[in-house]
């Protein structure tokens, strides 16, 4: 169960011919109705691709009909003509889903047009896409849109992944569905890569941008792989409505923050090269704004992971991340746990550090900064020679 979980979507996903190795590479997710209520989410990244520009234009009424997504080409720093590339790409679906009225499995709505279709690219920066195998593919994807077809459209988004990112939460009546792609670049600036969220709730359309960025605040932005902030992550709700069934608004933003939890933790475990996914908790600080903070400057400090990837629980290097931050905290009030052992006590010598163990795959590191009563949560991995190798030989 994926983006097609939820009722009133149809989706597919197929090899178009952008990428060398055959793979699939086009995707595309649709809403049959009845409502076409829609929020997203973007990278703040200065420089954003021509999909990322396209797509937040089309938000602004807070309706879409369609999603198109493709790897093989980020269509990134391209210019003005990557930026009418994605136009054609918008009314090329637009054309295709108008001419299967009538089909046996029409997407409703004669009047679409190329307003009603975000456009979603992943891959190496400074291409421009193969536009005539983009509208090949495209041809090819309508005729095969179909209810149980979310599984080939979360195969199509994917670059270096190794997996699949699916996932779905069901209530009484009604459910979200998501997909997501990512496995390098993954860094705040909203998202993490490209995502896709559907649900079959009768939603208030001017909430449903608020309640999506919060999901995200609580989820892809406190997920930080590497650092690296890419020009084109994008998160895209949509809301059919099939279902019939309204939601409070806070069980519905309860829901939407489970589904995207699991998201972004499944694109964390598939990070690239990572031998350990690495939870980083802090608590007692005097804000939530200084809880994040402090994980954050953990979580980015390469000397950390790269101890982590050599099984060592290296405190003092926590510490010297958390001493770059401005949050309020003492130095001598702070504890630091890895997996459950406090190896630095009053921010000084804790329990013997031989007592670790972080031979497994997840690592759990605690810091009490004694300081307040707030908490967070920011996830990361540690730094590997495999990560330093497939971006070292990546495409350039």
């Amino acid at each position: 169960m994926s983006i097609t979980g939820a009722s009133g979507f149809l989706a597919y996903g197929l090899t178009a011919g952008l990428k060398g190795n055959g793979r699939k590479d086009l995707a595309l997710v649709v809403n049959t109705g009845p409502d076409f209520a829609a929020a997203g989410v973007f990278t703040t990244n200065r420089v954003k691709a021509a999909p990322v520009v396209w797509s937040e234009q089309v938000l602004a009424d807070g309706q879409l009909r369609a999603v198109i997504l493709n790897s093989g080409g980020a269509n990134a720093c391209t210019g003005p003509e990557g930026f009418a590339d994605t136009h054609r790409t918008a009314e090329l679906v637009a054309d295709a889903l108008r001419q299967a009225q009538g089909a046996q499995r029409p997407p409703e709505g004669a009047d679409i047009g190329a307003i009603d279709v975000a456009v979603c690219s992943t891959g190496l920066i400074g291409v421009r896409l193969p536009m005539d195998k983009v509208a090949s593919g495209i041809n090819d994807l309508v005729p095969q849109l179909r209810r149980d077809g979310g599984q080939e459209a979360a195969e199509a988004i994917l670059t270096t992944d190794s997996v699949t990112k699916q996932a779905h939460y069901a209530d009484e009546g009604w459910s979200i569905g998501g997909m997501a792609k990512g496995a390098g670049m993954l860094a705040p600036g909203l998202a993490t890569m490209l995502v896709v969220l559907t649900t079959d709730a009768v939603v208030d359309p001017e909430l449903l941008h608020d309640q999506l960025a919060n999901a995200c605040r609580r989820s892809f932005d406190r997920v930080d792989s590497d650092g690296c902030m890419s020009t084109n992550d994008t998160v895209i709700l949509l809301s059919s409505g099939a279902s019939e069934v309204r939601p409070r608004p806070g069980d519905f933003q309860a829901a939407l923050d489970e589904t995207c939890r699991d998201l972004a933790l499944r694109l964390l475990a598939d990070a690239e090269g990572a031998a350990h996914t690495i939870a980083i908790q802090v608590e007692h600080a005097a804000s939530e704004d200084d809880a994040v903070q402090v994980a954050r400057a953990v979580a980015r400090s390469n000397l950390f992971k790269c101890a982590v990837f050599g099984q060592d629980p290296n405190w003092g290097r926590v510490l010297a991340a958390i001493g770059t931050t401005t949050a309020d905290f003492e130095p001598e009030r702070i504890d630091v746990a890895f997996n459950g052992v406090q190896v630095c006590r009053d921010g000084s010598i804790g329990d013997p550090r031989d007592l670790v163990d972080l031979s497994g795959h997840d690592v759990r590191v605690e810091i009490n900064l004694r300081n307040g009563p707030h908490a967070a949560t920011v996830w990361t991995n540690d730094l590997s020679y495999d990560y330093v190798k497939e971006n070292a030989e990546y495409p350039t």
